[in-house]
């Protein structure tokens, strides 16, 4: 099997080091698709993002690892980067270390702004296995 870095085209690696958000696309229990954006990293190699453990997103990976995303040029609404892979793992962010990140690089700030007391966040880490492109 190939690396995310090996399926992810040069015309359009730009974009996972972009603000742009990614509207990942997961599996709900009766089978229909959910979707929303999310802010997101680039490890070189998976593309992370951050969820909380109350919501669907969160239980849906963990039932069915199959996800799609999307990520559009802020600059061109016509070009695109869609990549579809599998959830490698689900890694606990217990003192938001990665949503604060995610913050520092979406909103210039040092900390999440919007957390709420109780809420256990964890770290989504996405194999691409495969992507298709436009623009």
């Amino acid at each position: 099997m190939s690396t995310g870095r090996s399926v992810i085209p040069e015309s359009h690696a730009d974009l996972l080091q972009s603000q742009a958000l990614a509207h990942v696309a997961t599996i709900g229990p009766n089978g229909e698709p959910q979707s929303n954006p999310v802010w997101f990293d680039w490890d070189g190699e998976h593309l992370l993002f951050s969820q909380t453990t109350g919501r669907q997103k969160y239980r849906n990976v963990q039932r069915e690892p199959r996800v799609a995303l999307s990520i559009v040029d802020p600059q061109n609404p016509y070009r695109y980067l869609e990549i579809r892979g599998a959830v490698d793992r689900i890694e606990p962010d217990p003192d938001k270390a990665f949503i604060n990140k995610m913050a520092k690089k979406y909103l210039g700030e040092d900390v999440y702004p919007w957390s709420q007391p109780g809420d256990e966040r964890v770290v989504v880490v996405v194999r691409p296995e495969h992507t298709t492109t436009m623009g």
